[in-house]
């Protein structure tokens, strides 16, 4: 009669009742904490052998070939003897009559009879009253029968042995495990082999490090890095483009890279057309910084002066760059403000953008440019920069201070310097009379509510003479938003 499968209540084993069986040319001497000795105490349950075998009693008409590799389907000429062998290992009463099924029948055993071996021997050593006694021989020939058999298994049957094995106790470097183990490894597929790392030159690192996921951490440094190991023929203008564009983009003011772009730039000045130098000159401007090199304002004036008629919105971007940096040359506002290159740009698609930038370029040249005696955008043609209130001569007497609130992203990302957009309209405010109080994110962001945010204001305002004045006709200085 076929033992319970478990009883109610059985439990998971602990660490403790870990057994130690011995194998081939091992005595036969279980720890006092093994798993085995506790099986064997007199109050040791058998289902508790059954709750540690976690797989389920092998089933024959749930197993196919598909699953056990060479066993013969249902209604093959071996079925009826091959299920008989397993019924009969699973009615064994003892270790030496398993080892005798096993061993007298070679042409009917199959892979799957090995695990139903196994487990048997688990459920005859937690049997009760008293379970059957293991003979060492008897261990060391089941074992050396499961060594030389496994090389045949499927990948299961091995992961179903190598599980029973190591929960009866038999020793982790015995020999029935490490062939077990090694056979799993066998099966396992190949690992993939190593992907080598092509060997890069110093324009192929740079271009490499502006895509790499750990660039975030430490961008200037490895950057710098790239740019240092790369030889000046090996710097493409695609690769210094990429690099500009990084650094504009993550508002990186990193002295030494942009210096690198400058010299690129003047170096390469006949290779270069305005749309690739518009590209390059980008993060000079957004970031606020003018190079030291010293050939770099007189090269983009040649080029300007070259590419002007070819490509009017790089020229036009060109000069919002060096505009921010309060370096616009003479000779090439003559050419953007001509009548030929007004017309020109107003049929193209861009249109709109360019007229707009003209306009800023407009109020440029009218606060910081007295000395220019050229053409100007004709007032048709102009398009507002700053919110109307603030350009009339009301505004300027009613509002007297804007309120300049500088967040985070409006600073380079050292967090000291302004961006090169901010700085230049903050500069336009100042030129047209405002007085400016600039609110940093770091002492907003330490005020709560409402009323002691208002107090703040009022603090701010009371440092430069004035105080909090209604909006209405009152002839009390006010505050504007900026």
């Amino acid at each position: 009669m076929r033992r319970p499968r478990g009883e109610p209540g059985s439990r998971a084993p602990r660490a403790a009742e870990r057994a130690t069986c011995a194998g081939p040319g091992e005595s036969w001497s279980p720890s006092p904490n093994s798993m085995l000795r506790v099986l064997l105490s007199a109050q040791a349950s058998a289902a508790r052998l059954s709750g540690l075998l976690l797989l389920p009693p092998v089933q024959t008409c749930c197993l196919g070939p598909s699953k056990w590799g060479d066993r013969p389907p249902g209604g093959g000429p071996h079925a009826g003897p091959v299920q008989g062998l397993q019924r009969l290992l699973e009615q064994a009463r003892s270790p030496g009559e398993l080892l005798r099924w096993l061993g007298q029948n070679p042409t009917k055993v199959r892979a799957h009879h090995y695990p139903v071996a196994l487990r048997r021997l688990g459920q005859l050593l937690g049997s009760r009253p008293q379970p059957p006694p293991v003979e060492q021989a008897t261990l060391q020939d089941l074992s050396q029968l499961i060594i030389r058999n496994c090389p045949s298994f499927d990948i299961h049957t091995i992961h179903v042995c190598l599980h029973l094995a190591v929960l009866l106790g038999f020793p982790s470097d015995g020999p029935l495990v490490c062939a077990l183990e090694r056979e799993r490894r066998f099966r396992l597929p190949p690992k993939p082999p190593p992907h080598l790392q092509p060997v890069l030159r110093g324009g192929q690192r740079l271009e490499a490090a502006l895509s790499c996921p750990r660039f975030l951490r430490h961008p200037q440094q490895h950057l710098i890095r790239s740019l240092a190991g790369a030889r000046p023929e090996e710097l493409t203008p695609h690769v210094m483009v990429l690099l500009a564009q990084h650094l504009a983009r993550h508002r990186l003011r990193e002295p030494q890279l942009l210096e690198a772009i400058a010299h690129f730039l003047v170096v390469q000045e006949s290779q270069l057309n305005s749309k690739v130098v518009q590209k390059l000159v980008l993060p000079f401007g957004r970031l606020n910084y003018l190079p030291l090199e010293q050939q770099f304002m007189p090269c983009l004036e040649r080029i300007l002066a070259r590419e002007a008629g070819m490509a009017p919105l790089a020229t036009v971007n060109i000069l919002m760059s060096l505009c921010q940096l309060r370096c616009l040359p003479f000779r090439a506002l003559h050419l953007v403000f001509s009548p030929g290159f007004i017309n020109y740009v107003s049929g193209t698609p861009h249109a709109l953008i360019v007229r707009r930038y003209l306009s800023l370029l407009d109020t440029a040249v009218e606060l910081e440019l007295p000395g220019y005696r050229g053409p100007r955008l004709p007032r048709r043609q102009q398009v507002p920069i700053f919110p109307q209130p603030l350009i009339t001569d009301r505004a300027r007497c009613k509002y007297r201070v804007v309120l300049m609130l500088r967040e985070r992203w409006h600073f380079c990302r050292d967090g000291r310097v302004l961006l090169g957009s901010r700085a230049l309209r903050e500069r336009h405010l100042g030129l047209m009379g405002y007085q400016l109080l600039p609110l940093p994110f770091e002492e907003l962001e330490s005020q709560r509510g409402l009323p002691q945010l208002k107090s703040y204001l009022r603090q701010k305002l009371q440092a430069l003479g004035l105080r909090w004045g209604p909006e209405g006709g009152d002839r009390r200085p006010g505050i504007g938003g900026g």
